[in-house]
């Protein structure tokens, strides 16, 4: 018990000067928030957040676990951002929904997160400068494309300042009771259809009910008897359900892809991808044609998707995304090149890839 002792005053001690390098942190990080504000330059500039973390992990020796170093340092630099300058993201929501997750993976929970009700008022938000950025999903590997995320960018100015991929784990959520008092199941109509074959072989007779978000499901369930929802951890913490089961998906090899909106182009990290959208009028062989200012150059083509044109019957747009940055000369070349043809051709941003 003396060993115990000394070792619980040892963490106390240590704790005390983490504490202590924290609020030295804080103080240079106001300094450098005072200097952005001179100099104008972003407040928020997420290539050096990843430089931040991918040195942490090279230099650590452990034992602490290197998986950990983003989660705590994420959390340290939210709080330095919110000294620098206060930051107001929003987030298709409603809370706890896996926007919400992923929203918080990147800014933190000390950045002002603030839920909107569409996507289009993400986009609206960040555009009238009443939020910094805006976190929107763009593309499941299961599902494919957000096709309402694709046809903001039509029609905004608004640049892709990051990516984030984040796994998607559905649980079944209950208030009470086990999993044979289940009588409904709540969900959005996505996660019901990805958990189709557990609840065929585990709840089979129960009342599956869509609902528009599995963050709505939960809240449901929290006030009703022998129903359980489809929804993420996040949302069994926010409100106060158990975790039944885990895991349920189908496919355990599902992740969604998020983008950051903001209204900057930033500049290259060595590790980009570049996004843009082009247009055309149909024709015999043109999309071939569209392609070959890349094919001419050697560049990695990493996506495409084409989206129809609402206003124009029969006339199509599409989303290509290239391996580098826009100011790097060979995709510069292409774009110019693409541009002298294309009815239509905007760079939608050049960001940092995700792991």
């Amino acid at each position: 018990m003396d060993q115990l002792g000394k070792l619980r005053e040892e963490i106390d001690d240590l704790d005390e000067r983490i504490l202590e390098l924290l609020n030295r942190r804080a103080k240079v990080a106001m300094e450098i928030g005072h200097l952005k504000k001179v100099l104008r330059k972003p407040f928020y500039v997420p290539s050096r957040e990843r430089a931040i973390f991918e040195r942490l992990r090279s230099i650590n020796p452990g034992p602490f676990p290197s998986d950990a170093i983003d989660t705590v340092f994420r959390e340290i630099i939210s709080a330095s951002l919110s000294l620098e300058y206060p930051m107001k993201v929003v987030y298709l929501g409603p809370k706890a929904t896996f926007t919400h997750v992923a929203a918080l993976q990147k800014f933190g929970k000390l950045a002002q997160l603030a839920a909107c009700k569409s996507i289009s008022s993400v986009f609206d938000e960040v555009a009238s400068g009443r939020a910094l950025y805006g976190v929107v999903p763009i593309e499941n590997s299961n599902e494919g494309a957000v096709t309402h995320t694709l046809d903001m960018f039509l029609e905004s100015d608004l640049k892709i300042i990051e990516e984030h991929y984040l796994e998607i784990s559905h649980d079944l959520l209950v208030n009470d009771g086990e999993l044979g008092d289940v009588r409904r199941i709540y969900s959005h109509p996505q996660a019901l259809d990805q958990c189709r074959r557990w609840i065929e072989d585990h709840l089979p007779h129960a009342q599956q009910v869509v609902v528009t978000s599995t963050a709505r499901a939960a809240q449901i369930v929290a006030d009703e008897p022998n129903s359980a929802a489809i929804a993420s951890r996040h949302a069994a913490n926010l409100y106060k359900l158990r975790v039944l089961e885990s895991n349920i998906q189908d496919n355990h090899e599902n992740y969604t892809r998020f983008l950051v909106i903001g209204r900057d182009l930033l500049e290259p990290t060595g590790h980009d991808r570049t996004s843009i959208l082009f247009g055309f009028k149909d024709r015999p062989g043109v999309l071939g044609e569209m392609l070959e200012p890349f094919k001419n150059r050697s560049l990695n083509l990493m996506k495409i998707e084409s989206r129809p044109i609402k206003k124009k019957a029969w006339e199509y747009v599409f989303f290509l995304d290239i391996e580098g940055h826009v100011e790097d000369g060979p995709i510069k070349e292409a774009i110019k090149e693409l541009d002298s043809f294309a009815t239509l051709l905007k760079v939608l941003g050049s960001f940092r890839r995700a792991r």
